[in-house]
């Protein structure tokens, strides 16, 4: 059993501007932690081995939340696998090894439901991971995120560190990415639908049948569950973070038409690939440790668009 962590140690959080990590910090400076570093990609490339433990060295944290990641959607995922393979293998390797080499006592890595198998049984429980093919479209993305796995459980095996790694399902939030071709399926549904208000469109088209069905976590509640995961797990297994609940992209599609003000037809482009049909995760582990959501997905919907109105200018789009 682990102890709750120290409120004045210096915690890293890696990739703190992005839509997770941004969200970790908001959640570490909410529960009083007065020490919390950062580094922006411009200041330090953690594909970049030397400087990355330069940085370390210099920083000394004594935790790390590893949530720096390249990220994108189904288009980018198929197209650009090579990239997301080595920039993410490179990334996690060098923040890792670093930590290690620094003596950092708790490192949190962030993953993906993305890793478990595409026909993996719902809902997906933790031990289901590597024991079976994985969605094409994102296969290199989810090796990455399964090597970061495995690299945390060597280090516990290898040298009894304290590091433990979360899964969370499909994460959305204020400050998403919202770019063509590149964003998750909720902020290009956003996207698309506030356009089409603002252009006076009166049909969407978007990918696929709208009956995949997908598990959606706001990334206040995400944020929320790795500060519990740090105070009071201390296990070799990845933790899944979700609500255990989903719906089809098509009633997706119909709560952001609904707060985006859109009142015309839906279609749907069958010649898209779907991507995996579900992906719901069990969520047994967190509840027994005494964690669970709080953000109704309608809401959080309402409040996304609202942001992405206010935003949309500055938003990465």
């Amino acid at each position: 059993m682990t102890t709750r962590l120290d409120r004045d140690a210096v915690v890293w959080v890696a990739g703190h501007r992005g839509l997770a990590g941004s969200a970790i910090r908001r959640r570490l400076e909410s529960a009083g932690f007065s020490h919390i570093i950062g580094a922006t990609s411009g200041d330090l490339d953690l594909r970049d081995r030397e400087a990355t433990f330069a940085w370390v060295r210099e920083h000394r944290p004594q935790h790390v939340v590893l949530a720096a990641a390249k990220v994108g959607g189904i288009l980018a995922n198929a197209t650009q696998p090579v990239n997301f393979l080595t920039e993410n293998l490179r990334i996690q390797v060098n923040v890792m090894d670093a930590a290690l080499a620094h003596d950092v006592e708790r490192l949190l890595f962030l993953g993906s439901s993305c890793v478990y198998p595409k026909f993996a049984p719902q809902p997906i429980r933790e031990e289901y991971l590597l024991t079976g093919a994985l969605e094409p479209t994102n296969d290199a993305y989810a090796i990455a995120k399964i090597a970061g796995i495995l690299h945390v459980q060597a280090v516990r095996r290898q040298h009894g560190r304290s590091w433990i790694s979360a899964m969370p399902t499909n994460l959305y939030g204020p400050g998403d990415n919202f770019t063509r071709g590149e964003s998750h399926v909720l902020p290009a549904l956003v996207r698309r639908y506030v356009e089409a208000v603002d252009e006076g469109r009166t049909s969407v088209t978007n990918w696929g049948t709208g009956t995949p069905l997908r598990e959606l976590l706001h990334v206040d509640d995400m944020a929320d569950a790795c500060l519990h995961l740090l105070d009071e797990y201390d296990g070799d297994s990845q933790v899944n973070i979700g609500t255990g609940r989903d719906l089809t992209i098509a009633e997706l599609a119909e709560i952001v038409a609904k707060h985006a003000g859109f009142e015309g037809e839906t279609e749907w482009d069958t010649s898209r690939p779907d991507g995996t049909p579900r992906k719901v995760l069990d969520t047994t582990l967190i509840a027994g440790l005494g964690w669970s959501p709080s953000v109704e997905l309608d809401d959080g919907i309402r409040d996304v668009v609202a942001w992405y109105r206010t935003h949309a200018a500055g938003a990465r789009t």
